[in-house]
C-alpha cells in the first residue's frame, strides 16, 4: 500500500466535490511562474462581488534540492509577512521538518510553528508545536493504512490550560474509485462521507453529519461532471436548502 494520507486529507475527495467550483459572487485568479534561476512565484487574488472585499497574496519559493531545503516567503494584503523553511528527507527518509514564522507590522503580532511530518508505507505521522505567549499548543495526528483500510487519530494539547482541547478519531476505506470515511470529533460530532468516481468524467459524493444532544442533522449529495478538459459542471443539494449548481474550470483559474 502507498503512503496513507494525512489526517486532514481523509475524505478529501468527497469534500472537494462539495467545496470546489461553487464560487457564487466570488472571482478568483491564480498565477504561477518560475524564473530561470529556479525561483517560483505564485500570486493569487479573490474579489467578493457582494462585499467588494479584495484579498490577495504573493509567495516566492526557492528549492535547494541538494540539501533538501525549501525557502518560502509570503505576503498578504492584510500586511502579514511569513517565512517558512523546510528540510525534507535529510535526517531520515520520509521525515519533513518545517519552521514557520509570521509577523504583522501593523499590530506587532508575532507567531511561530514547528511542524514535523513522517510518511512511510502504512503510516503518516505529524506533530506540530504552535508557539504562543500564553503557552505552546501541541497538535498531533497519526494515520495507519492497510489493504485500503485507514484509521486515524488527531489531538490538541493546550499547555497553558494543561488539558486536551481536541480529540478526533476517523476510520475509512479507500480504493481507486471509491472512498468511505467516518469520523467522531470530541465524542459529540459524528460524520461520514462516500465518494464514487463513476467514470473519467463523472464524480459523486454523499455527506452526512450530526451532533449528539441535538436534532441537528446535515445531509448533502453532490456530483461533478466534466464536459471538456477545461470546463466542469457541478450540482449539490443539502437538506432543508435549495439545490445549487455551478461551473468552473477543471484545472484551476477563474471560477464564476
Amino acid at each position: 500500500m502507498a503512503v496513507p494520507p494525512s489526517y486532514g486529507d481523509l475524505g478529501k475527495s468527497a469534500k472537494d466535490i462539495f467545496n470546489k467550483g461553487y464560487g457564487f459572487g466570488l472571482v478568483k485568479l491564480d498565477v504561477k511562474t518560475k524564473s530561470s534561476s529556479g525561483v517560483e512565484f505564485k500570486t493569487s487574488g479573490s474579489s467578493n462581488t457582494d462585499t467588494s472585499k479584495v484579498n490577495g497574496n504573493l509567495e516566492t519559493k526557492y528549492k535547494w534540492a541538494e540539501y533538501g531545503l525549501t525557502f518560502t516567503e509570503k505576503w498578504t494584503t492584510d500586511n502579514t509577512l511569513g517565512t517558512e523553511i523546510t528540510v525534507e528527507d535529510q535526517i531520515t527518509k520520509g521525515l519533513k521538518l518545517t519552521f514557520d514564522t509570521q509577523f504583522s507590522p501593523n499590530s506587532g503580532k508575532k507567531s511561530g510553528k514547528v511542524k514535523t511530518a513522517y510518511k512511510r508505507e502504512y503510516v503518516n505521522l505529524g506533530v506540530d508545536v504552535d508557539f504562543d505567549f500564553a503557552g505552546p499548543a501541541i497538535h498531533g495526528a497519526a494515520v495507519a493504512g492497510y489493504e485500503g483500510w485507514l484509521a486515524g487519530y488527531q489531538m490538541t494539547f493546550d499547555t497553558a490550560k494543561s488539558k486536551m482541547t481536541q480529540s478526533n478519531f476517523a476510520v475509512g476505506y479507500k480504493t481507486g474509485d471509491f472512498q468511505l470515511h467516518t469520523n467522531v470529533n470530541d465524542g459529540t460530532e459524528f460524520g461520514g462521507s462516500i465518494y464514487q468516481k463513476v467514470n473519467d468524467k463523472l464524480e459523486t459524493a454523499v455527506n452526512l453529519a450530526w451532533t449528539a444532544g441535538s436534532n441537528s442533522t446535515r445531509f448533502g449529495i453532490a456530483a461533478k461532471y466534466e464536459t471538456c478538459p477545461v470546463c466542469t459542471g457541478g450540482w449539490q443539494e443539502h437538506q432543508r436548502r435549495w439545490p445549487q449548481a455551478g461551473t468552473g474550470p477543471g484545472a484551476g483559474g477563474i471560477i464564476i
